[in-house]
């Protein structure tokens, strides 16, 4: 369940990309530059690179890698 107010990443994403707003209950409050909602990380590796190797958020997990898995 994606909460509301955080992170919004649409349907057209990596089924192995997780971040922080999948999991807290927060107001996203727009006076905060660079919150801290917006950590992501590989369902794979279960760290901030991808296992090809590269760093895994909304832009860069996409159909471009071999590792993508969508929705």
């Amino acid at each position: 369940m994606e909460l509301p107010g955080l992170t919004q990443i649409g349907m057209e994403r990596c089924h192995n990309l997780n971040w922080k707003g999948q999991f807290i209950d927060a107001e996203w409050d727009p006076t905060v530059q660079h919150g801290n909602d917006r950590l992501f990380w590989c369902q794979h590796t279960y760290n901030c690179l991808g296992p090809d190797g590269k760093v895994v958020d909304e832009y860069e997990c996409n159909p471009g890698r071999d590792c993508y898995k969508p929705l």
